[in-house]
């Protein structure tokens, strides 16, 4: 029998979908604890229902977060022994709770891990893609100046790549990934793992773009883009490789921005990288 002794906070991973996959671990650390505090209370009561689980909630969101983290610390420092669960899935990751386990963490609390379901480590697996090294970066910003500028610090990441994103961002979102990163890389598009209607997509991203467009199951669920990392870098600097970032940095950025931008991402001096972006600019003088 698990002890779930005074003090402690759980971190218990739920379902992102199938609700067989919650562990007996879980199941029995939900029910013996004080109190859960959950991301929506009704989503949860559903899952606590299923299961028989009377255990009392309180909402722990991102609005709330922060006040409510100290109310639980109160309650755990007297005593109290507290689960985090979140929608589906692992709380704090692209989730609330990062504030609630450091606040726990200072206060000298255990912290205890009763690991499960994670839809970013799911999609890893089925995706036939590397997985010995990966980058998890959760969601893209939904801005699409700001999202092309992450993308191309991506770019020349070899690690294999993890996002989230949403349904209705997707068609772009791939479309900005095609561009920056190369229409011929292989990704895969995992949607709603574990459920009824799961489907997995895989192709280069110039035909999933095609896809995204053109399929309308793909414009809704919970979505996983995993795209395979860059191949073996070019030499810093070459000319190929500056003038593919530039173009992409000057549809979005200003040319100093994007001069200064590129000559990171591609190892070239600072002078030289903006002398090109002249140059490009001059070219497509409507850009």
């Amino acid at each position: 029998m698990a002890n779930t002794g005074t003090g402690r906070l759980y971190i218990v991973a739920t379902p992102i979908g199938n609700l067989g996959d919650l562990s007996p671990r879980a199941r029995e650390i939900l029910q013996r604890c004080t109190l859960i505090a959950a991301e929506d209370t009704r989503h949860t009561g559903i899952l606590l229902q299923h299961f028989s689980i009377p255990t009392p909630m309180v909402s722990l969101r991102e609005h709330n977060e922060r006040e409510r983290a100290a109310e639980l610390i109160e309650r755990m420092q007297a005593g109290a022994a507290v689960a985090l669960v979140s929608d589906a899935g692992t709380p704090a990751i692209s989730d609330p709770g990062y504030a609630l386990v450091c606040a726990a963490a200072l206060a000298g609390l255990e912290i205890i891990a009763v690991p499960g379901p994670c839809a970013a480590i799911a999609a890893l697996s089925i995706a036939a893609l590397p997985t010995l090294r990966f980058c998890f970066e959760g969601f893209l910003p939904t801005r699409e100046a700001a999202r092309r500028a992450r993308l191309a610090e991506l770019s020349r990441e070899e690690r294999t790549l993890i996002f989230y994103e949403s349904p209705h961002r997707l068609a772009e979102m791939l479309e900005d990934c095609a561009a920056i990163l190369g229409k011929e890389r292989a990704a895969v598009i995992a949607r709603e793992l574990t459920k009824l209607h799961e489907s997995v997509y895989r192709g280069a991203l110039a035909e999933l773009c095609v896809r995204a467009a053109q399929e309308k199951d793909l414009t809704r669920g919970e979505i996983v883009l995993v795209i395979a990392g860059a191949s073996a870098q070019p030499a810093a600097g070459t000319g190929e490789e500056l003038d593919r970032v530039l173009r992409v940095l000057l549809e979005q950025l200003p040319l100093k921005q994007a001069a200064g931008l590129a000559a990171k991402l591609t190892g070239t001096r600072d002078n030289e990288a903006y002398k090109r972006a002249l140059q490009l600019k001059v070219r497509t003088p409507s850009q």
